[in-house]
């Protein structure tokens, strides 16, 4: 939907085309590398070739966890620095990252003991027909064995049949012991992403981003850059080029015009559905267990709503990932083998999506098995360094960050200043941890809007809500008709402030209103006619945007729009 229309992010690279480091790639990795350089002081741009946190970022199952299952693979560096990194989050990050418990059904005692070592020496040996109790209790112990920096969440515990049932009577009668632990939550991973981008660009005017802009090419001048909106192109020079492009990192180093082979990531899907049985039969718990064809899956309740994962196939980056049908069936099974007596059925889906991991290249090594960890890949793009990232994912961006950024300022000369294991995130920072502290917080922060409605944006932005609220009070204000959890002004300051480019970015990034099922005609309506006061759209624009949102709704997430109270999924 390209159009003539200049935008300041835009310009601000344009008319300075020339920076330190420029990282190509606007996923939490990408953006959290942005945000350490830009602390350090260093003149850093971030582009985006679609919307931040669009891609693998979009994707993701919405856990900050450890990993207890890559033990398995024998990756204990990699779970060490996801607990030390989850634990970090809860404390940095307490808005968007909250402890959840997870409890896994098990139904054998000793399955699986003699087949795991012969797993974790070959990974090629295919699952064993299930994890027993054993087995998963030696997993959780050295587990928890990385928890010891302050005891985060509390410790694993493991109880049987009996007190199973008690506790989730929906469960299937055949299990023999649960056992539950305690990962982190992220119910909000874009905002999340908006956050860490935010904090980046608040360090000052050396800090420069832009969405919708991708990396076309290279000359000797820098690297070519397209607006993906207005179609100009321009170039941009820097000393160090980090490639954060997630699973299409091949992609755009063989747009710069160097050829890898680094990536060979697998296809995740999952699907949203609105069944209140088995809401409630979830008991606020995540379910997180192992599918009878070894495949560690989720039941997750979340937003009113309970979202079930993922799948791991392998995939062609240059295709869309969308969730098949056959994935759906798949997830319609795994439900049936944990929750037997609950009916499920696609009129229940309000939303589904599909991603692909930035996993590494893998051969004939299972999907299951390809290392989840990281590495940075260096090499030369004329005169700059090229640093390449290869794996990565939601729970360990802090820590990537400051490893990739080490790294860039090692090559620039440049002493780190700043370190970002403590440093509080966006609406985390000041944010009160006591249910007194909050209290005094929303009472102090309510004036105009009332409590409770300084309560719910608390809730939705953390500390940055003094942000919404001081815009709230700037004029008259009125909740959304088709979504009165949100007011108009509020997304007046979201479009206004947070790079909003097309109707889908508030509808899947900066608001979860697709997520939870809550779109309708009249909503698109409505948000395009807030949308275009802002940003200056014509009746056209508007026009184009409803239809790009709908369209986009239907192939990628399943979604048939009709009118409000009439949601259908394909």
């Amino acid at each position: 939907m390209p159009t003539g229309e200049a935008r300041t992010e835009v310009t601000a690279l344009i008319e300075r085309p020339r920076a330190q480091v420029l990282v190509i790639g606007g996923g939490i990795n990408g953006i959290a590398t942005f945000r350490d350089l830009a602390l350090q002081g260093v003149d850093v741009a971030l582009v985006e070739r679609n919307d931040y946190c669009s891609g693998a970022s979009a994707a993701s199952s919405h856990m900050i966890h450890g990993g207890v299952r890559y033990l398995e693979n024998g990756e204990f560096r990699l779970v060490r620095e996801s607990v030390t990194e989850r634990n970090g989050l809860l404390r940095i990050a307490p808005h968007y990252v909250k402890p959840l418990q997870t409890t896994i059904p098990i139904y054998s005692t000793f399955s699986g003991i003699l087949s795991a070592p012969l797993r974790f020496l070959t990974h090629k040996s295919g699952a064993p027909k299930e994890r027993g109790a054993l087995l998963i209790k030696v997993g959780l112990i050295i587990y928890d064995s990385f928890s010891r920096d302050g005891g985060s969440v509390p410790r694993h515990v493991f109880v049987g049949r009996k007190k199973s049932l008690a506790t989730l009577p929906q469960l299937n009668p055949g299990i023999k012991y649960t056992a539950t632990y305690f990962d982190a939550s992220v119910h909000e991973p874009e905002r999340l992403a908006l956050d860490v981008l935010h904090d980046g660009l608040a360090a000052g005017d050396h800090a420069r981003s832009s969405n919708y802009v991708e990396a076309v090419g290279s000359t000797d001048e820098g690297v070519v850059l397209r607006d993906t909106l207005t179609g100009r192109e321009f170039t941009m020079k820097a000393d160090v080029v980090v490639n954060a492009s997630g699973p299409w990192t091949d992609l755009t180093n063989e747009a710069l015009g160097d050829s890898t082979t680094y990536m060979g990531g697998t296809k995740g899907s999952h699907i949203v559905l609105d069944n209140p049985e088995l809401l409630a039969a979830t008991a606020g718990r995540e379910m997180f267990f192992e599918h009878k064809d070894g495949r560690i899956v989720l039941i997750y309740p979340l937003k009113g709503k309970v979202m079930v994962g993922t799948t791991d196939l392998e995939a062609d980056i240059r295709e869309p990932a969308v969730c098949t049908s056959e994935e759906i069936d798949y997830f319609f099974d795994l439900i049936g083998n944990v929750f037997p007596k609950i009916a499920v059925d696609r009129s229940q889906i309000v939303f589904s999506f599909s991603g692909v991991r930035p996993l590494p290249h893998h051969d004939d090594l299972q999907p299951g098995f390809v290392s989840r960890d990281y590495r940075i890949v260096p090499g030369k793009l004329g005169k700059a360094d090229l640093l390449s990232l290869v794996g990565g994912k939601w729970t360990t961006f802090r820590a990537l960050a400051a490893h990739i950024s080490t790294e860039v300022l090692a090559l620039l000369g440049t002493p780190r200043t700043v370190d970002t294991k403590n440093l509080e995130i966006g609406g985390g920072r000041k944010y009160p941890r006591t249910a007194e502290a909050r209290e005094n917080w929303v009472t102090a922060q309510s004036g105009f809007v009332g409590k409770q409605r300084a309560g719910e944006l608390f809730e939705r932005y953390g500390t940055r809500a003094s942000e919404v609220i001081d815009a709230i009070d700037s004029g008259e204000d009125a909740p959304l008709r088709n979504a009165p959890e949100f007011s108009v002004l509020e997304i007046e300051h979201i479009v206004a402030t947070e790079s909003v480019v097309h109707i889908s970015d508030l509808l899947l990034r900066r608001t979860s209103l697709a997520f939870a099922g809550d779109v309708s005609v009249e909503l698109l309506e409505e948000l395009a006619e807030i949308a275009a006061g802002v940003l200056g759209w014509t009746q056209e624009r508007r026009a184009d945007e409803i239809r790009h949102a709908t369209a986009l709704l239907a192939s990628a997430h399943g979604v048939r729009l009709t009118h409000a109270g009439d949601l259908a999924t394909q």
